[in-house]
């Protein structure tokens, strides 16, 4: 072998060691870069010839080291749970934020909660009961009923905005995930075509990872590794991004709370009109449209509903100060008609009928057996009884507002404990892939005392081939 291969061992042992140290450099440069995947040098030996010949003067020594590819560090099962994690965090997140939101409309406990209000208008009726001759006892009890009717309208009001404007976010993050999914396409192709012409791809495959991990939470979005370092995005089982190509997703269905439990909104796919089995936030925005609010929305209206029927019904069965039959009391704001059908009445339309303190029917007493009208209190105080029942108004409403409650702390919960097993599972990711200050820091000292090794080594080759070539006296013989 030539003297002179040892340089070439040299030129390649400082060529690694500078990559290594430009690879270390860029490590540290991005230490705070959110989603870069920590890079690592491949070096491998060049052996040397393995093939025999005839007067052949290899000594078998390799031809130094090679330092061409470089490693993005990524554990694909840590990738595939971080997917799965963050698309339940996200979901838990979303439902927790929905139970949230309900509360706040029915504002319980407090004194503007509609439980308050119930209970101050059974008060009304025991003053009434006790007071049937006093205007001013009447009035208050009116205007309390008219308290209570617009605090049902004020919830019913706030969980049909919340209704809307969840449909809103989800129509926001339909178009998110749309415009997501043709990023990744676009990456497929550029990681194609640099794959095939030799160019390190890294940086491009940490942004694509980085817009399935958004994927994921938005949609809960699955992967599968395809040809030339390409990625195939599917949700629910469907291929939303297959290689260089996306498919569009569309959100469907009813637009309006009132079409909810007709017209369930679905995400599909388009052409196709394919439902989807989505995850993460959309499938936690979904159930808020198609069941949480919609349930509680119902419930609110069959509430109004019982209050109509068993108020009218026992109002019907007393006498106002005119000695008239009491008349219905709530009504569904027509007030054309002379009955009232509560199936027509919900928590958005209930109105107080009676107008004039003196049409309140608080006598029991027909007063066609006294003669003129009756100033007893024997119905208001019936009405006030109403409240001891155990399938009262108020007893229906206190099992909602348990209801409720519970379920807003069950999901609460259920988000800190996935809270805990996301954060854990991020952290596993960063302890792979992250980048460590210490540990680039021994890479860099490692690299650098290489660097010098190999310049020493020059240094020496260079001196044996001055004292071969000018101190030998082989010159001019």
């Amino acid at each position: 072998m030539s003297t002179f291969s040892g340089l070439n061992t040299a030129r390649t042992a400082l060529w690694a060691s500078q990559r290594g140290l430009d690879l270390t450099g860029q490590n540290i440069a991005n230490v705070n870069t959110d989603g870069y995947s920590r890079q690592r040098l491949e070096l491998q030996s060049i052996g040397g010839t393995a093939v025999p010949a005839i007067h052949s003067v290899s000594d078998g020594l390799g031809g130094g080291v090679s330092a061409e590819e470089v490693t993005r560090i990524r554990d694909a099962f840590l990738e595939g749970r971080a997917h799965t994690e963050h698309a339940n965090s996200a979901r838990l997140t979303a439902q927790a934020d929905t139970y949230a939101r309900v509360e706040q409309a029915f504002r319980e406990p407090g004194p503007t909660g509609i439980q308050s209000m119930l209970a101050d208008v059974s008060n009304g009726w025991q003053d009434v009961a006790n007071h049937p001759d006093d205007l001013a006892a009447r009035g208050q009890l009116l205007r309390r009923l008219q308290t209570l009717t617009s605090g049902l309208h004020a919830t019913r009001t706030s969980l049909d905005q919340q209704w809307t404007q969840t449909r809103d976010n989800l129509a926001v993050l339909v178009s998110d995930v749309n415009a997501a999914a043709g990023d990744i396409a676009k990456l497929n192709a550029s990681i194609r075509r640099a794959t095939a012409a030799g160019i390190p791809t890294n940086e491009l495959k940490d942004k694509r990872d980085a817009l399935v991990l958004s994927l994921a939470t938005q949609v809960g979005a699955t992967t599968v590794p395809g040809d030339d370092g390409q990625l195939n995005v599917l949700i629910g089982g469907t291929a939303v991004v297959s290689g260089d190509g996306a498919m569009t997703i569309a959100l469907t269905g009813a637009t309006g709370p009132d079409g909810a439990l007709t017209d369930s909104p679905t995400i599909v796919t388009v052409p196709g009109r394919a439902r989807l089995r989505v995850g993460g936030t959309a499938e936690g925005q979904l159930a808020t449209l198609t069941d949480a609010v919609p349930a509680y929305r119902t419930e609110l209206d069959g509430i109004a509903r019982t209050l109509v029927s068993s108020l009218n019904a026992a109002h019907g069965a007393g006498w106002d100060l005119d000695g008239d039959r009491g008349m219905p009391l709530l009504d569904n704001g027509d007030g054309s008609t002379t009955t009232v059908d509560p199936a027509t009445v919900n928590a958005g339309n209930i109105r107080v009928r009676v107008v004039r303190p003196q049409d309140i029917a608080a006598a029991k007493v027909n007063p066609a057996t006294t003669g003129g009208p009756t100033l007893d209190g024997g119905n208001a105080d019936a009405i006030t009884e109403l409240s001891l029942d155990p399938a009262s108004t108020e007893a229906t409403y206190r099992a909602l507002i348990v209801k409720l409650g519970v379920q807003s702390a069950v999901a609460t919960r259920n988000l800190d404990i996935q809270a805990v097993i996301t954060g854990q599972v991020d952290a596993s990711r960063e302890s792979v892939s992250g980048v460590s200050i210490d540990e680039e820091m021994t890479t860099m000292l490692s690299f650098q005392h290489a660097y010098s090794a190999a310049a020493r080594l020059v240094t020496a080759v260079d001196e044996m081939l001055d004292t071969l070539i000018n101190r030998t006296g082989l010159v001019g013989r």
